[in-house]
């Protein structure tokens, strides 16, 4: 298993060949995708683009559907919800399609769907893109973080380097076994270094700082918090993610 951390999608190859790809955004859109799924959302649907969004939740009965859309890390008027994952309440989204379409997260999963395997994780649901990755042993696995309008994040990367931290003690293998590229090695120090406070780190991030201007104080606190979810967004058809259950469900 050879795992790969890309810090934005503009750094990402632009053809694919990761056997597993794995979207991160952690502050806060795949934060909110893996919350929506656990709070029963029948799927999510991930655009870059808003008015391909409002087109294609047109044909979906208003009562079946959520529109998510955030710019700048605000809501954009006239959606249902920004991207806070704290809105995606059973009685909101349950059995509903969410819509969605971010600054950053949504273009990550858009540039590897592609890929045989496509995963959404978060620090919420770390232990359930582990499990799956020890399960299925992909050979080739590629993160791809978000970041910020094509900057590094510190948010993403040390998310990246939670599931790389993890997979180092499941596997019991080296780093040097491990690693694809240096971004694997930076990304596991980052984490080692601030684990017991990834909440301090997001307070340094220049997007928790955003974030923290919109007081999004309570958004900051759950999506720092580590291994709270079981949920794993797995990509069905490109663009569209489900819980992993349902899809192993459906087989």
């Amino acid at each position: 298993m050879k795992l790969s951390i890309f810090h934005t999608p503009e750094l990402t190859p632009a053809v694919t060949t990761a056997d597993c790809a794995i979207a991160v955004d952690v502050l806060r859109a795949t934060s909110t995708m893996v919350t929506a799924l656990s709070a029963g959302a029948e799927a999510v649907q991930v655009f870059s683009d808003l008015d391909e969004l409002l087109q294609v939740s047109a044909a979906w009965l208003p009562d079946k559907r959520l529109r998510a859309g955030e710019r700048g890390g605000a809501k954009v008027e006239g959606f249902d919800f920004g991207n806070s994952p704290l809105d995606c309440t059973p009685e909101r989204v349950g059995g509903r399609r969410l819509f969605i379409s971010t600054t950053n997260g949504t273009r990550a999963l858009q540039c590897v769907q592609a890929a045989p395997t496509v995963l959404a994780a978060a620090l919420i649901n770390r232990n359930a893109v582990v499990d799956y990755l020890v399960e299925n042993q992909p050979k080739t696995i590629w993160i791809v973080c978000s970041g910020w309008e094509g900057s590094f994040s510190l948010e993403d990367t040390v998310c990246a380097g939670a599931i790389a931290h993890s997979l180092l003690t499941r596997l019991s293998c080296s780093l040097v076994d491990l690693a694809g590229n240096d971004e694997v090695t930076g990304a596991v120090a980052l984490y080692e270094q601030w684990q017991a406070d990834l909440l301090g780190l997001f307070h340094h991030a220049s997007h928790g700082q955003r974030l923290l201007r919109l007081a999004c104080h309570e958004d900051l606190d759950y999506c720092s918090r580590t291994d709270t979810s079981d949920i794993l967004p797995i990509q069905r058809e490109p663009g569209v993610l489900v819980n992993s259950k349902q899809l192993a469900l459906a087989h």
